[in-house]
């Protein structure tokens, strides 16, 4: 069994396997549509909600170092995510890597991880998108009908109309293909960036010093009957519960790590990309730096317009604007967010359909999923599935503490691509890579490091939703997956059921 449940697809069949008719991507995407959808996914609901959450409960203006913090981690797995995606350019992003590198079993708990991180991530999203829209439209004196509005809270019930409409409306343009998606996206981030960039101007001009003071607040203790949700290496080491302090900027960084989630979605559009050795390390590493700068500069221009202790946790940019007495800029931030996290739905949808078509592909999810559009070249049937799965989850699914469980599902695949990248760089040694991830091994040690810190400063309750996830995957995997898999029957036919090659060798 552990012949089969590790064995490792070589990249030249994967590769081959892209160029099966049937199966074949329409390659449309440059660097630059490329970086224009990395800073499309990423400037979202991290930037426009999670600063003011973060500044108020965990870190104060801090949350300056926070997002770098969770840059610095980002950018160590960007490093590995652009050699793998120059190296091995097919759908999948960290599954394809893993299945490379690490094995059947590896690979298949990655896919069965992004499809829970985009999954979340793109209903979380949606949900985002509805709340300001009727904020909009309340502005305007419109107001949706009872129950067919966003929910606030835990009691509240119906059917968030706007968010599953969001969905359905973007599955459609994902399945006309992609070229229109990133004419699309490119101008939405135009509209996205300028938004971001009036905050930091405009904001710049309404900053007062005794905002910043003190600039890391002093650590406070909360409720210890609400254990469960203090950052795991509290319970770890025995701490008391706590926010505020050096470990809050820890844990602040674990939850705005959410704002860098999309990078690693560039990478699953690789398969359409017409340069990809050479443009999927630039849409990747060009995505992250302005991402990381624009983040930056934002949460130290909000804290120092407004103490962090008077932050909307809702909408922190534009009620920052609002405090200083200029509700027209408030109004256009909140269209500029609402707009703007269209495109970050629209990626997350992307990569999740793309590692979905791709686990489908080497039968390892039923391979009537794997057929892309005659004419569009798009993989339509998991795009038609997942957007009307998503859009009823959006639907019903408040927003909620979900962004953590997100978080820690890309965490782990950060983990398992930096691992990767050390096993294949030994096993493959003359592989071409494009692109070389510099110091390994002690980069990927230093990523594998980095997104281990910031999982164990996640809630403990995440990692319980976290490993029954995972545990749903195991039953999956070995009573579908490992029996259909496409790499399985191969050998099968070519090898004998009983023989099966070593690990790393030709399959």
């Amino acid at each position: 069994m552990a012949n089969t449940i590790f064995r490792t697809k070589k990249v030249e069949q994967s590769i081959l396997d892209t160029e099966e008719p049937e199966h074949a991507l329409k390659k449309s995407l440059s660097a630059l549509d490329l970086t224009v959808f990395g800073v499309g996914v990423i400037i979202g609901t991290g930037i426009f909600v999670l600063t003011g959450t973060v500044a108020k409960n965990n870190a104060g203006p801090a949350v300056a170092l926070a997002f770098v913090v969770s840059g610095v981690a980002c950018a160590l797995a960007a490093l590995c995510y652009a050699e793998f995606a120059s190296t091995v350019p097919v759908a999948g992003s960290a599954y394809t890597f893993s299945y490379a590198s690490l094995g059947e079993l590896p690979a298949w708990i990655i896919g069965w991880d992004l499809v829970l991180e985009f999954a979340l991530g793109t209903a979380v999203v949606a949900v985002g998108w509805s709340g300001y829209i009727q904020s909009l439209m309340d502005n305007a004196g419109w107001h949706m009908p009872a129950g067919l509005g966003s929910r606030e809270g835990a009691d509240a019930f119906g059917f968030d109309i706007l968010a599953a409409a969001l969905i359905l409306v973007l599955t459609c343009i994902l399945v006309l293909g992609m070229k229109l998606s990133a004419r699309i996206t490119s101008v939405v981030v135009a509209i996205k960036v300028a938004v971001v960039l009036t905050v930091i101007v405009a904001g710049a001009f309404f900053i007062e010093g005794k905002n910043y003071d003190p600039f890391i607040p002093e650590q406070q203790a909360v409720d210890a009957g609400e254990s469960l949700q203090a950052p795991l290496i509290q319970l770890m080491f025995g701490w008391a519960p706590s926010n505020f302090g050096v470990m809050g900027i820890f844990t602040a960084a674990s939850v705005v790590f959410f704002a860098f989630i999309g990078f690693d979605v560039v990478a699953t559009a690789a398969e359409e990309t017409k340069n990809p050795q050479r443009d999927m390390p630039r849409g990747i590493i060009g995505s992250l730096v302005i991402c990381t700068t624009l983040y930056v500069a934002v949460s130290i221009v909000v804290t120092g317009m407004q103490h962090y202790s008077e932050l909307s946790v809702d909408a922190p940019l534009a009620d920052a604007f609002k405090a200083t007495g200029h509700p027209w800029f408030a109004g256009f931030i909140s269209f500029g967010a609402a707009v703007g996290l269209t495109t970050v739905c629209m990626i997350l949808l992307l990569g999740q359909t793309r590692v979905f078509f791709a686990m489908s592909r080497d039968g390892l999810l039923p391979r009537f999923f794997s057929h892309v559009h005659p004419r569009f070249k798009t993989p339509y049937r998991p795009t038609i599935l997942l957007g009307v799965i998503i859009a009823i989850l959006a639907g019903f699914t408040p927003l909620t503490e979900l962004a953590a469980l997100v978080n820690i599902g890309t965490l782990f695949a950060f983990v398992v691509v930096a691992i990767g990248v050390i096993i294949l760089r030994r096993t493959r040694p003359d592989l071409h890579r494009a692109f070389r991830t510099p110091w390994v091994p002690w980069v990927p040690i230093l990523s594998v490091c980095a997104s281990l810190w910031l999982m164990i400063n996640l809630p403990a309750e995440t990692w319980v939703r976290f490993a029954i996830w995972m545990a749903i995957g195991f039953v999956v995997y070995f009573l579908y997956g490992r029996t259909h898999s496409r790499l399985g029957r191969h050998e099968e036919t070519v090898l004998g059921d009983s023989v099966n090659p070593p690990r790393g060798d030709i399959q």
